[in-house]
């Protein structure tokens, strides 16, 4: 399996959820704050799923 460059709006949505993950690592914003982790994790994940498959 070859990876392949997710699509872009796949990419954006990543890399918003992996910001708001670090940010509520170091700012108290009540839901960002209490769900870092898990914010960071799926952030990463769904950029791992959309260079795995092609078309998502």
């Amino acid at each position: 399996m070859k990876p392949s460059t997710p699509k872009k709006l796949i990419w954006i949505i990543a890399l918003v959820i992996g910001i708001l993950g670090i940010i509520g690592h170091f700012t108290a914003i009540q839901y960002v704050t209490q769900y870092n982790y898990e914010l960071l994790l799926g952030g990463f994940v769904l950029l791992a799923l959309g260079t795995s498959f092609r078309g998502i």
